[in-house]
């Protein structure tokens, strides 16, 4: 059987990227090893993020990352806003892994296509690939305030933040825990804020 034009078409895109592709919420195709900016979508994000829990689901009630990415652009100056809002932009593509595994030694691979997703994901929408000092601050302190609002506390001895400083004043009552749904509506509003 000879291959349509649109099958063709589809044939010689495959043909020329590398890894396999994955369908997102928005029914488009890519490529998470070999990332685009063109491909690069604000509506997959903000629902693939909001349909995704941190702490690999270990919190008392759910804690989607695109609510987690709202609070952190909230708390950065106006100028890092929208880095704090796509922060965590590449899991939406990667999928979220714990720190203390992310950081892990054998998970440089990993590492580094989340990399060429935050650069593809920065690139499209006009921010330099270098993530502000202002919004690695701010994700070190929201993790004091998730705790406190979401998680059991910490074992006797153990640290918590992993070193991070502690902010002086936990707000635990900012984290909501908002629905997917929800979640996906003030990021998307978010976003908006901040780009028109």
């Amino acid at each position: 059987m000879i291959p349509s034009p649109a099958e063709r078409r589809a044939l010689r895109m495959v043909a020329h990227r590398r890894g396999n592709w994955m369908q997102t919420y928005t029914g488009r195709v890519y490529w998470p090893i070999d990332p685009r900016p063109s491909e690069v979508c604000i509506e997959d994000i903000a629902h693939h993020l909001s349909m995704l829990c941190r702490y690999t689901g270990a919190c008392r009630q759910f804690y989607s990352i695109a609510e987690h990415s709202w609070h952190v652009s909230r708390m950065v100056p106006e100028e890092d806003a929208l880095a704090g809002l796509l922060h965590d932009a590449p899991e939406a593509y990667t999928n979220d892994i714990n720190r203390p595994l992310k950081r892990s030694p054998g998970m440089e691979g990993y590492r580094a296509i989340e990399r060429l997703n935050h650069e593809a994901i920065f690139f499209r929408f006009g921010l330099p690939p270098t993530i502000p000092h202002s919004v690695e601050r701010a994700d070190g302190d929201i993790l004091f305030h998730e705790q406190a609002a979401l998680m059991p506390s910490a074992p006797v001895g153990m640290d918590w933040g992993m070193g991070l400083p502690r902010p002086e004043v936990l707000r635990p009552e900012m984290i909501c825990g908002w629905g997917p749904r929800m979640a996906e509506l003030r990021f998307l509003e978010r976003f908006k804020e901040l780009t028109t």
